[in-house]
């Protein structure tokens, strides 16, 4: 009887297969309601920590990037040129804009704003800050004289006697370009261009474009040392996932106490023995592989060598969560069918591990896109990355607008590789699309 039943089942897969009863309708309405009840306590949950990062994260961000596009410094030390120069294009503006420019020029050196602003005028057209200046020297001068400036014409002929190049258009078109809160200038000024007088954007030359370049550089080290990275996590991350796990842990705690040390730290570390009478030289002396020391610090080879140092971690922690959810039976499969063991470790192991490799090159390369303090302490002038002219406007020539412009640049193009890395991991073969 029993051996009757096998062979109809075996005649029948269809009727061996278990058979799903459709739940009702009851039960789907009190599932779904339960379903839709927790979301307002994940919502309570999470609210903390999503108000935090809208205070203390995004907020700053937001912030600063709106500075590369919004400057009132101009349009608050010379309000009155601003209304003057609302309904002039071109030619010599009227007398009465003379006259604004006069009595702004006094209440900003009176305020404390006229040398920002200058400063600022300065960037757009050079010698801006030099004339606003021989401007005022010479209103103090008819102030101290006795010769008030009656009419617009008066304020007119004293501010040509200044200087003539006020008698320029150019000149004033610079002045009522940045006399307007929103600007382009910085945005420009990030990708090597500007605006000539006439308002035209072109491109600035050779001796004064440099930031496209240093973007260039700092994708180009970023990509070597995910390149080496990968190259260096990969075997390593391979030999901790085939041992056993009391040693794995061992050896994973090896890797990750570095990574708990100060950045800062391990740099330091990193000046002490790549100098020429440093541990590698040192050792690379007495195996005879050089005959002289080799510059090894205050150099791009410094700063890679000390990127990597850093950065392997985060190759090995999601690659190793990969390998260790692959099972070793598709390989022994494979040899077993009559694969080379190499062949089976590069056609089969390989593949599945696919999404590791990406994700840690992913995680790596814009990690590295972002670094500042290894080029800073480790490499030369010609070795530093766009994070270093961040933080030297930001702190050092107080310039927050093409700070917040080059910011905005590196976000730009870090979100633009993800969007490429997320539309090929689509499209990618075997890939398969959420529903």
């Amino acid at each position: 009887m029993a051996s009757t039943s096998t062979a109809s089942q075996a005649s029948h897969p269809i009727s061996a297969q278990p058979i799903t009863v459709p739940e009702s309708a009851p039960v789907r309405r009190r599932r779904r309601s339960r379903t839709s009840g927790d979301v307002p306590g994940a919502t309570l949950l999470i609210a903390p920590l999503a108000i935090f990062m809208a205070v203390f994260f995004i907020t700053p961000i937001v912030s600063l990037m709106t500075r590369a596009v919004w400057d009132p410094v101009v349009a608050v030390a010379f309000p009155d040129t601003a209304r003057a120069l609302s309904g002039w294009s071109d030619g010599t503006p009227p007398p009465a804009a003379y006259a604004a420019l006069a009595a702004d020029i006094v209440a900003a050196d009176q305020a404390g704003t006229l040398g920002e602003a200058a400063s600022r005028l300065n960037q757009d057209l050079s010698g801006m800050r030099a004339l606003l200046l021989r401007t005022r020297r010479h209103l103090d001068d008819l102030s101290m004289d006795g010769k008030p400036l009656k009419t617009p014409q008066d304020a007119q002929r004293e501010i040509l006697a200044a200087d003539e190049r006020w008698s320029e258009g150019s000149t004033w078109k610079v002045l009522a370009e940045a006399i307007r809160p929103l600007t382009a200038a910085y945005l420009l000024r990030a990708v090597d261009h500007r605006r000539d007088a006439d308002g035209k954007v072109i491109a600035l030359p050779s001796t004064d474009g440099a930031y496209v370049p240093i973007l260039a550089r700092t994708f180009w080290i970023s990509l070597i040392v995910t390149g080496l990275v990968v190259a260096l996590g990969y075997p390593l991350t391979y030999w901790l996932s085939q041992l056993p796990e009391r040693k794995q842990r061992m050896a994973l705690m090896a890797i990750l106490i570095p990574f708990w040390t100060s950045i800062l730290v391990r740099i330091a570390a990193w000046m002490v023995v790549l100098p020429r009478e440093g541990l590698v030289n040192k050792i690379a002396m007495s195996m005879h592989l050089f005959d002289n020391p080799v510059a090894l610090l205050y150099n791009r080879t410094g700063v890679i060598i000390s990127m990597v140092h850093i950065l392997i971690p985060f190759m090995v922690l999601p690659l190793l969560a990969v390998m260790r959810g692959i099972s070793p039976t598709y390989q022994r499969a494979a040899i077993s069918l009559g694969s080379h063991p190499f062949g089976a470790f590069w056609r089969v192991y390989v593949p599945q591990t696919a999404p590791g490799v990406a994700a840690g090159a992913l995680l790596v390369f814009i990690s590295a896109l972002g670094y500042y303090i290894a080029p800073a302490l480790l490499g030369g002038a010609g070795d530093q990355m766009l994070s270093y002219y961040i933080a030297y406007f930001t702190n050092t020539s107080i310039n927050w607008g093409l700070a917040a412009a080059l910011s905005m640049l590196l976000l730009l193009a870090t979100a633009l590789l993800f969007v490429s890395y997320r539309v090929l991991a689509t499209f990618r073969p075997g890939a398969t699309r959420e529903a």
